[in-house]
This record gives structure tokens, C-alpha cells and sequence, in this order.
């Protein structure tokens, strides 16, 4: 299956929410919505810079990333995502070709 990467920031309030009651939320979220789409987690990481958490995911089609990427945003918790498809070394240098 091919495999995605995802960067979300968070809206303020999902972050005073979160201080009030620290959990791993992109583990327990992501993953149910990757589920939900016919995918599964690879791996997701809190992170510094214009973002706030990365996931990778290994979802069956770009129709199973949009769900993902469009159910995430809608639940109010990201103000910011974005979606990057990723390619093994031999799958680019077959497009290079």
C-alpha cells in the first residue's frame, strides 16, 4: 500500500485542552481514523516548527487519504494539514526513467 505523510497544527484550544489532560492523541486518534479508512498507522510523532505532530500512513488508495485528511481537520482539533505522498527509492528512480 502506498504510504503518506501527515503534518497537522493545532488550534490553541486543542492545545489548552491537551494541558489539561495530557494524553498521546495523535496515537489514539490517528490511528482509529486510519482504521476507519481501510489503512493502518506506520508511526506519529509530536515535532517543533510550522507544524506540531507528523504521521505516517499506509492506506490502500489517495480515496483512503482523503478521508483521513479530511476527517482529521474536520474535528476542529488542527487549524493547519497537510498531506505528502512518499516513494521508495526504486519507485522514483522507475519514474525517473
Amino acid at each position: 500500500m502506498p504510504l503518506y505523510m501527515c503534518q497537522g497544527a493545532y488550534t490553541s484550544e486543542s492545545w489548552a485542552a491537551q494541558l489539561k489532560n495530557p494524553q498521546n492523541r495523535i496515537e489514539i486518534v490517528v490511528k482509529q481514523v486510519c482504521e476507519a479508512a481501510g489503512g493502518k498507522l506506520v508511526g506519529a510523532w509530536y515535532c517543533f516548527g510550522d507544524y506540531d505532530a507528523v504521521f505516517v500512513a499506509d492506506m490502500p488508495d489517495n480515496e483512503s487519504i482523503t478521508a483521513v485528511a479530511l476527517a482529521i481537520p474536520a474535528g476542529g482539533a488542527v487549524k493547519t494539514f497537510k498531506t505528502t505522498v512518499l516513494m521508495s527509492g526504486d519507485q522514483a528512480v522507475a519514474g525517473m526513467k
